[in-house]
């Protein structure tokens, strides 16, 4: 084929053979470049091309091609299920102690002071319970936030969303589960058989040592902190019954009831919560770089 044959595009067309010898690439190169200039305002030349590229040895490739190409186009759109993305989202903000050991943990504190109550019949189940509840918050705490506990924490704490505000949705999410279970455990055991404080009754105290936990970790990090404020909270329940000469449960009994009973008591845990949030919002942006060294 000649340059001459392929001058005057509007009179001219690709025959068969020149698209096959175009195909195969034997065809000359300013020749191809005339083909292809004429197939770009030709539909059906470019149709003939096609066909001569499909009926080539590149055909079978080219089907293979098509059919996946085809495929992606129809395949439907995947199902998404609303608010899954945000339920991920979340998922990952409660943090690591209600996807790990604690979990379980709780439910055994709560399920064994129940068994404990039903199946000896013994009254120390239930000042146990009130003894043991706000340790159980502490240590979800101490398992949700730091570098300790979570291996991506660096990241998320250097997010916009870490810092103070990842420690208070982890915070959230452990009391949103420890506080009505273990309430709810209280609830489910036999009446005591002395003086003490009610099921209910260490809610507060609870809340009130998690938060001074928080604003202690400010300072010496989130496990030094809810270390030692558990620590603390148990020698305080611990050494004054252990040096009471009676029994167990009577002694834990009474010393919970100095610390939880009366409105004076009560009193005293919501000042203490006050002060440990207007410390940790005084201190806010301590907690943007905390435990990332």
């Amino acid at each position: 084929m000649s340059g001459h044959d392929l001058n005057g595009f509007a009179a001219w067309h690709v025959p068969d053979g020149v698209a096959a010898r175009y195909v195969d690439g034997v065809l000359p190169e300013p020749d191809c470049w005339s083909v292809e200039r004429h197939v770009e305002d030709c539909a059906s030349c470019a149709v003939r091309v096609s066909g001569a590229a499909r009926a080539g040895a590149a055909g079978p490739v080219l089907a293979d091609v098509r059919a996946v190409l085809l495929a992606e186009v129809r395949a439907p759109e995947p199902v998404r299920v609303p608010g899954a993305r945000r339920l991920g989202r979340l998922w990952w903000s409660v943090g690591p102690a209600l996807r790990g050991p604690w979990l379980i943990a709780l439910f055994v504190v709560a399920a064994g002071a129940v068994a404990l109550a039903y199946g000896t019949g013994s009254g120390a189940a239930g000042p146990l319970l009130l003894a043991l509840a706000p340790l159980v918050p502490l240590a979800g705490v101490a398992l949700s936030f730091g570098r300790h506990a979570d291996p991506l924490h660096e990241i998320a704490a250097s997010t916009p969303a870490g810092g103070l505000r990842l420690l208070l949705v982890r915070t959230l999410g452990v009391l949103a589960v420890s506080l009505p279970l273990l309430t709810a455990a209280g609830l489910l055991l036999p009446g005591p058989h002395g003086p003490g404080p009610g099921p209910a009754a260490w809610l507060l105290p609870g809340l009130a040592l998690t938060l001074a936990a928080l604003a202690l970790g400010g300072y010496v990090g989130c496990r030094a902190a809810t270390g030692t404020v558990g620590a603390g909270w148990a020698a305080a329940v611990a050494v004054p019954t252990a040096t009471t000469p009676r029994g167990l449960s009577v002694r834990l009994a009474e010393q919970l009831s100095l610390y939880f009973d009366g409105p004076a008591a009560q009193a005293s845990w919501a000042a203490a919560l006050v002060a440990c949030a207007a410390l940790i919002a005084v201190r806010r942006s301590a907690y943007d770089h905390l435990e990332t060294m």
